[in-house]
């Protein structure tokens, strides 16, 4: 019988006749006038029975499914081979019209296939034939998705008449492009799955009303709204920088920026048109008045730091790194040096990103998830190389390894860490904000986590979105004023300056894109992390042109930011789609305050430490870098000994008026993190920071003692210790992360005592970080897997375990390093 209804499908498919499990069984293509069924599913690779005007429909139709391998989140679901699709081609940005031969309606019901973007101008259209005058009967406008939908249409009351389809591209930018295959008559209403059927049409929100769209440097300026006493100063714009697509602080308070000619595509090898400038304010008016070209010739630059005599830069496939010559005028000390290659660029706006010092003294920076990396040294095999799409990664700079930090997410293009080194990110499409935990493993916009019995990933933090309506985020764009402007985010800044009013300190800041705006959300810590508050927008720049991409605060807490500056609003690969001219630098002060000239590599080691007390963090971590510069330094060690309380040693240096308390919990855990990256945290050290009264220095000692992913039958002992007793679930957690780095035959213990917490089971973190430290144990065979079935007080986890237990003859993971192996 099987045999037989697959028989029958066959037949009628060649047929022109779509058979289907679900009534109604017979579908069929409408007929020309010569009674042959017409090209409306263009199965014979043609647009034969259409007429074609503009560019937009040029090489089409389509074969096979050519979205899913650049988008993972979508497929066409086209009906056999051929479809059609404007963007596969050429893009967005060519326009036109297609036209079908005019038919006769002879059935009482119809459907076809469509999707893409949500404009007027990119829709298809169902029109009788009426003489000169057409009318539309149908009309299906997208929402933003690839998926073809299937659209069922009545057409009972204009049987007999003469009918013809038309599909419109006439849409540049973004989702400019229109999908579309398979119209078919019926005799009665076909019945389709609801997942395939599309969307109802729901009221569409309001535009959102922007006073302006492009507007001069100076005038862009003046024109923002911000909150009372705050200023907004110009302090480059073209055309003395173009095209800022990253930036960083030097020491002496320089603004290094780089300039992106070359995306969005990556040119051919030695024609790269990127470069790098040293910006700089001599007298402190807030305006740069001296620019130096510190190098050119680079090639699809995403990302820049500076330190340790030199500049790290990102520019898919390589990390880099330019030494310095130092001086009032900056310039190379040599050619570019690659650290690290494998860095993909299939998206060239998801390449690696937003470089900054981690209190851990690694260099950390974002890579979206889009785009398939392989990182490893040049020459590097491919066992020796980490497989990287979404998250977090990290590079020391005297130890010279990688490491994929965290793993999940969107297109990240903002990190920072707040006043307990906690590291917090912005995020696109899927929910905004993430607190990023070493080893975690985070929602995904699209694709699989690296290890196939993660089972479940840990969720935004944000009790909120910043977009409206139920149609998902891009249908949103320009319509989401009241909720904060929109779901696609870049840059992230946790306020640390001494500049800014108090109850800005610890927020969390991020440019919102098709807002306009900067966002900001109010941290509450729960459990072992955070809930993330909707908190009143800080700045809207009045301007749809305005794309702030990063920002960052200075020697004096006033913030600098840097704007890309274009019409254009989202990534698109066409190489002139991108405004080419302008591009701006601005600096966001409370008050009229001047810049202070800073130099810190002038000073002692022992100022250094002292700076570690400051309110400010861009002195901390400037300082505290400069430390690991200089590598292990007794006198350094001693000082922050001292100040920690760890040591007897007597000492007279007088602290500074500015210095905060050197026994508050912020300031402990700021010397704990110098005295790591100056080589003083020992074992002994750490046996004393295991039993601080703060939290999070107990929690850290953690982390740094595992940097190295070794640790003693001492340490070993410790970390069991506290996942019996501590009570803090902050240390739990980071007891959950650092256990990934310690040998799988060596975790039971610490393993036994986090499992027997039952408080720990609705908290947002620790299931799913304990679930991840303990996956590779229950792995190892029953017995194991047993064991901890048993000590588990805690759900999910005995959910897991039974379900890692019955898995152990799924397919492995790929050769290629997974997170902390």
């Amino acid at each position: 019988m099987l045999r037989k209804s697959l028989l029958v499908a066959v037949i009628l498919s060649c047929c022109g006749v779509l058979w289907a499990a679900d009534a109604p069984p017979v579908g069929v293509k409408p007929l020309g006038k010569d009674g042959k069924p017409l090209n409306f599913d263009f199965e014979d690779g043609t647009l034969k029975d259409w007429t074609a005007t503009g560019n937009a429909f040029e090489g089409q139709p389509i074969q096979g499914d050519t979205v899913h391998p650049r988008r993972p989140d979508m497929t066409t679901r086209h009906q056999g081979q051929y479809w059609i699709g404007t963007y596969e081609r050429k893009g967005d940005d060519l326009t036109g019209t297609l036209t079908s031969e005019t038919f006769k309606i002879t059935h009482p019901w119809a459907s076809f296939l469509a999707a893409g973007g949500p404009h007027p101008t990119t829709k298809v259209e169902l029109l009788l034939k009426d003489g000169t005058k057409d009318k539309v009967i149908q009309t299906y406008i997208g929402h933003e998705a690839e998926d073809l939908e299937r659209v069922v249409v009545n057409l009972e009351k204009y049987r007999g008449q003469e009918m013809f389809i038309r599909i419109t591209d006439n849409q540049k930018g973004h989702w400019g492009h229109v999908n579309f295959d398979d119209f078919r008559f019926y005799d009665s209403e076909p019945k389709f799955p609801q997942d395939l059927l599309a969307k109802k049409k729901q009221p569409e929100l309001p535009v959102d009303q922007v006073k302006f769209a492009g507007l001069p440097p100076e005038q862009a300026a003046k024109e923002m709204t911000l909150p009372e006493g705050f200023t907004a100063k110009l302090f480059a714009g073209e055309p003395d920088v173009k095209q800022p697509i990253a930036f960083a602080l030097d020491d002496r308070g320089r603004v290094w920026v780089a300039e992106a000619y070359t995306y969005p595509q990556r040119a051919p090898e030695g024609q790269g048109k990127d470069r790098i400038l040293v910006l700089e304010d001599t007298n402190g008016d807030g305006k740069f008045d001296k620019r130096t070209v510190f190098m050119e010739g680079l090639n699809l630059v995403s990302g820049l730091e500076v330190g340790f005599g030199g500049v790290w830069v990102g520019a898919a496939p390589y990390l880099m790194f330019i030494p310095i010559e130092d001086g009032d005028t900056p310039k190379p000390a040599g050619k570019p040096q690659i650290l690290l290659d494998g860095w993909a660029y299939q998206d060239t706006h998801e390449t690696l990103n937003t470089f900054t010092w981690g209190p851990d003294g690694w260099l950390y920076g974002c890579h979206g998830v889009f785009t398939q990396s392989k990182v490893g040294k040049p020459g590097a095999s491919e066992t020796e190389r980490q497989r990287l799409n979404a998250g977090i990664w990290r590079y020391h700079p005297v130890k010279h390894q990688f490491e994929l930090f965290a793993e999940g997410t969107s297109n990240p293009w903002g990190v920072d860490f707040d006043e307990n080194g906690q590291c917090i990110i912005e995020a696109c499409v899927i929910p905004h904000l993430f607190h990023m935990i070493q080893g975690a493993r985070y929602e995904r916009q699209a694709g699989q986590h690296f290890n196939p019995y993660t089972y479940d990933d840990i969720k935004t933090i944000a009790d909120h979105r910043h977009y409206l309506g139920s149609k998902g985020p891009h249908a949103a764009n320009g319509r989401s004023d009241s909720a904060g402007g929109g779901h696609a985010h870049a840059g992230l800044m946790v306020y640390l300056g001494d500049n800014w009013p108090d109850k800005y300190r610890g927020q969390f800041f991020m440019n919102n894109i098709h807002g306009q705006r900067i966002n900001q959300d109010s941290p509450e810590h729960k459990g072992s992390g955070f809930v993330g508050h909707h908190a009143p927008d800080f700045i809207n720049f009045n301007d749809r042109w305005s794309q702030i991409l990063n920002f960052t605060y200075d020697q004096d807490g006033a913030v600098f930011m840097i704007d890309w500056y274009d019409q254009n609003q989202c990534h698109r690969s066409e190489q002139n789609a991108h405004d080419r001219s302008n591009g701006r630098i601005f600096k966001i002060a409370y008050g009229d305050k001047k810049a202070t000239k800073v130099d810190l590599q002038k000073l002692t080691s022992e100022e250094l430490v002292q700076f570690q007390l400051h309110k400010n963090d861009w002195y901390v971590r400037h300082a505290r870098r400069i430390l690991e510069e200089r590598g292990a330094n007794t006198k350094a060690q001693e000082y922050i000994l001292f100040l920690l309380n760890l040591d007897n040693k007597r000492m007279s240096l007088t602290r500074p008026q500015w210095a905060l308390d050197p026994a508050s919990a912020s300031r402990q855990l700021r010397l704990l993190q110098a005295l790591h990256v100056t080589g003083g945290l020992t074992e002994e050290v750490a046996g004393k920071t295991l039993r601080s009264p703060h939290e999070y220095v107990r929690a850290w000692t953690i982390q740094l003692m595992l940097e190295n992913k070794e640790a003693s039958e001492a340490f070993l002992q410790q970390m069991a210790r506290l996942a019996k007793e501590d009570p803090s679930p902050v240390v739990r957690l980071y007891l959950a992360s650092g256990l990934q780095r310690v040998p799988i035959d060596k975790r039971t213990p610490v393993l036994e005592g986090l499992f027997s917490h039952a408080e720990d089971a609705g908290d947002h973190n620790l299931p799913l970080m304990y679930w991840y430290a303990a996956e590779p144990v229950a792995g190892q065979g029953p017995a194991k897997a047993v064991s901890l079935l048993s000590k588990s007080k805690i759900p999910l986890l005995r959910e897991y375990i039974t379900r890692r237990m019955t898995a152990t003859g799924q397919k492995k993971t790929a050769s290629l390093k997974s997170p902390n192996s």
